[in-house]
């Protein structure tokens, strides 16, 4: 089969989800299918079985297509190191921290890098969807370009354009990027799908009809918008899940510092009809709730200024209940924050944390990077993964005592039988609920919206 890029007139139009959809349709049909982007920018990543980060999106994605994450799905990620500058990930490693200069001057190399990672995804799947980054048609970086024209003209991906609705403006997206393409991408042009539409469907029938004949391009669907509550590709999406609220019995805080990473861990806690989670950008006074959730960091210390800059810091320290902190988060907890080599912040320093676990924290390479099942807090195994420079002297995996908890694990709320514990003992009555089932429903409940609303023939027709 030919290779599928699927491409957008704009960030969020929607790439993400429509190609996790993608590749579970077509994984039900049979097909062996393997998710790729060249380049993703996000601090939300996990561990493969190659012990490689990689981004979260293409994780999602391969649960979708039933198919282990691999490095080769996302050979170059990007995480935001603050003051214009990234750490950048090649083939699941941290490369080095670059300027944004410095990175797009080694672009030759990284080109070398995901042709090795397409080629061999090419080799070993009947399919390979590739998803593309941003518009593909800014000019002025066309010439340090990863994921889009390099991509469509390089392998001859046939493609798709995806078009963000919701924004306003959609015959002008359309248009816009049509008259700009690439010659090669735009000859390889299966359609366009309009995406996340609003309303009665029969008022866009005309608006079908002037795409297809005025701008010479078929429309292969349009697809209503839907929620999809899991791994949103970065922190703004958190702002479009959507609670499922029953009869809540505990208040969630949950502290969104600007460096907040893996915010995934999140995802369960949304999800769960009787946790009601209130993400906090700025000061509040916590009172008001039960629990105190410091997620993940990119930047623990900067994050660490923050929340002394705006009073979180003294509110968690007067704060009663319980808190739990996750990897960065978990850091936060502990007495002093050393960071002699700078990996964490612009010059060498020390940092006082919250000084809540009596530990030291030393930010030192390599970056550790594993995924397995652990023992925390003496309870059965759970699955989870660790992303983290940081290292606590005393605990280094995990802390409970009392009203304090925490771990560098990510993920180990997913994990039935440890959420219910530890929400048990802040509610007796809180009872839990299949997370597992209710990830692969809202994926398989997307993919069935998507194959509805989507010449799904024609695709397959055109590869």
């Amino acid at each position: 089969m030919k290779p599928l890029a699927v491409f957008g007139t704009s960030s969020d139009a929607g790439k993400t989800t429509l190609v996790m959809a993608l590749c579970r349709i077509f994984a039900d049909r049979g097909i062996k299918v393997a998710p790729f982007k060249a380049q993703n920018v996000s601090n939300n990543s996990a561990v493969t079985v190659e012990g490689g980060e990689i981004s979260r999106a293409q994780c999602l994605q391969a649960e979708a297509a039933r198919v282990e994450p691999s490095c080769r799905f996302n050979p170059v990620l990007l995480k935001s190191h603050g003051n214009s500058s990234v750490q950048v990930i090649v083939n699941g490693k941290v490369h080095q921290n670059q300027s944004i200069a410095d990175y797009y001057g080694h672009i030759g190399t990284l080109r070398n890098e995901v042709e090795k990672a397409f080629t061999g995804l090419r080799d070993d799947f009947d399919l390979v969807i590739a998803e593309g980054a941003g518009s593909p048609v800014e000019l002025n970086l066309l010439d340090e370009d990863l994921s889009n024209t390099f991509v469509a003209k390089t392998f001859a991906t046939q493609n798709i354009l995806v078009a963000d609705i919701e924004r306003g403006g959609v015959f002008a997206s359309i248009y816009g990027t049509l008259e700009l393409m690439d010659p090669v991408m735009r000859a390889n042009l299966i359609g366009v799908i309009v995406n996340k539409f609003r309303g009665d469907r029969r008022f866009f029938i005309k608006g079908e009809k002037i795409i297809a004949e005025r701008f010479g391009v078929p429309v292969l669907g349009v697809v209503p918008f839907q929620p999809l509550n899991i791994d949103m590709e970065d922190s703004q999406s958190l702002q479009n899940y959507r609670q499922r609220l029953g009869a809540a019995k505990i208040r969630i805080a949950v502290i969104a510092y600007p460096g907040l990473s893996n915010y995934n861990d999140l995802d369960v806690l949304i999800a769960d009809p009787e946790l009601d989670v209130e993400v906090l950008y700025d000061y509040r006074p916590l009172a008001a709730f039960d629990m105190a959730l410091l997620p993940g960091s990119k930047t623990v210390i900067r994050d660490l200024h923050w929340l002394k800059q705006n009073g979180l810091f003294a509110e968690l320290r007067k704060f009663t209940g319980p808190i739990f902190g996750l990897c960065g988060g978990y850091q936060m907890l502990c007495k002093t924050l050393h960071d002699p080599d700078a990996l964490e912040h612009d010059v060498a320093c020390a940092e006082e944390g919250l000084g809540l676990i009596d530990d030291e924290v030393i930010y030192e390479r390599p970056k550790i990077l594993a995924r397995g099942a652990y023992r925390l807090f003496a309870q059965e195994a759970v699955e989870g993964y660790e992303i983290h420079c940081g290292r606590l002297l005393a605990h280094p995996l995990s802390y409970r005592e009392d009203r304090i908890a925490g771990t560098h694990v990510h993920g180990v709320f997913d994990h039935d039988a440890f959420r219910a514990d530890y929400f048990q003992a802040i509610h007796p009555a809180y009872q839990g609920y299949c997370y597992a089932e209710y990830r692969d429903a809202e994926i398989r409940r997307f993919a069935d919206m998507v194959a509805a609303h989507v010449d799904i023939e024609k695709i397959l027709a055109a590869l």
